[in-house]
């Protein structure tokens, strides 16, 4: 349990460092931003799926985990973060990661 923890840490690490850095940017419409998140988190997914193609697993697991912060109910985030977890040895948190993508894609 404490591995769950733990990647959920991260994750909550994660976004709270992309909501500073990223701010909020003067004069965008509130209307714009939920479409404007949803590109940001496949931006996220997919330089995490290029880093994970080059074998950068630890890049890789972050922009996952990112795009997590940014879209919560994304399971191909989740999916993602699974397999370079698995790749980096953290069997436990992949083992978490792949539970919550399997509990997202049960409810779409």
């Amino acid at each position: 349990m404490g591995m769950a923890v733990e990647v959920l840490r991260w994750v909550a690490v994660l976004g709270l460092t992309c909501s500073i850095l990223s701010g909020c940017a003067k004069g965008d419409s509130q209307a714009r931003a939920p479409a404007t998140g949803l590109a940001r988190a496949q931006a996220l997914i997919d330089a995490g799926n290029e880093a994970y193609r080059v074998g950068d697993y630890r890049l890789a697991a972050r922009r996952y985990a990112a795009a997590a912060v940014i879209k919560k109910d994304d399971p191909a985030a989740y999916f993602g973060m699974g397999m370079a977890l698995s790749k980096l040895g953290r069997d436990e948190e992949a083992r978490v990661a792949y539970a919550r993508a399997r509990q997202l894609s049960q409810k779409h």
